[in-house]
């Protein structure tokens, strides 16, 4: 399994990945390798498929066990998500290793492509090493002005902490209207940010709020 050939069989699912990392003494594999929502193939992809349209609970995440469980099988490899837990699997540590994400000054995790809209799908855990993985990058952050963290209308990060409750609170409130509607200020302000189809950046900021 080289790096092109993922690519490849990840590709169509509307995933790439991200990035791939060896841990120390092989565990809980030899190389491990996450997959981001590819954007904006992802929402495409996605918003066909029976999770979305069955208006059951936690679509993404049953989209995600699905495809790359499958995905996973068909590579003899193990599989991972960042949701399932407690427990959970720690998507931050591998991402920042995999030297293609990176900290932002608001603490969130921001990648070259998707800026601070970078979405874990899953990962893929390996029993033999891929050479071809991609280098490290440097930080999309340095020489950055930061507006990350001063266009919050509330003032929820201050570069070392988050206040989740806050944010929501404005959110569901009549002047967070264009958040719930658009997604969150401080990441749409990253100059690395994609902009989202409307009905995916809706779907993600209501999950978030719990409406």
């Amino acid at each position: 399994m080289t790096w092109d050939d993922l690519c490849e069989r990840v590709g169509p699912l509307g995933l790439r990945p991200i990035g791939g990392l060896r841990p120390q003494d092989d565990q809980p594999a030899r190389t491990i390798v996450l997959l981001a929502a590819d954007e904006p193939a992802f929402w495409d992809v996605f918003s066909k498929s029976p999770e979305y349209l069955d208006e059951r609970p936690h679509p993404m995440d049953r989209w995600s066990t699905r495809v790359i469980s499958r995905l996973a099988q068909d590579l003899d490899a193990q599989v991972f998500f960042p949701f399932g837990g407690p427990p959970y699997q720690p998507f931050f540590q591998w991402a920042l290793q995999t030297g293609q994400v990176h900290q932002s000054p608001i603490q969130l995790l921001v990648e070259r492509q998707a800026g601070l809209l970078i979405a874990f799908r899953g990962a893929l855990g390996f029993d033999h090493v891929i050479d071809d993985m991609p280098a490290p990058t440097s930080s999309p952050c340095v020489g950055c002005d930061a507006p990350c963290l001063t266009t919050c209308p509330v003032q929820a990060f201050d570069g070392k902490t988050y206040a989740v409750e806050r944010c929501k609170a404005h959110v569901l409130s009549p002047d967070g209207r264009d958040n719930l509607q658009n997604g969150c200020s401080a990441r749409r302000a990253c100059p690395y940010t994609l902009k989202r189809h409307p009905e995916q950046a809706r779907f993600h900021m209501r999950a978030f709020v719990g409406v």
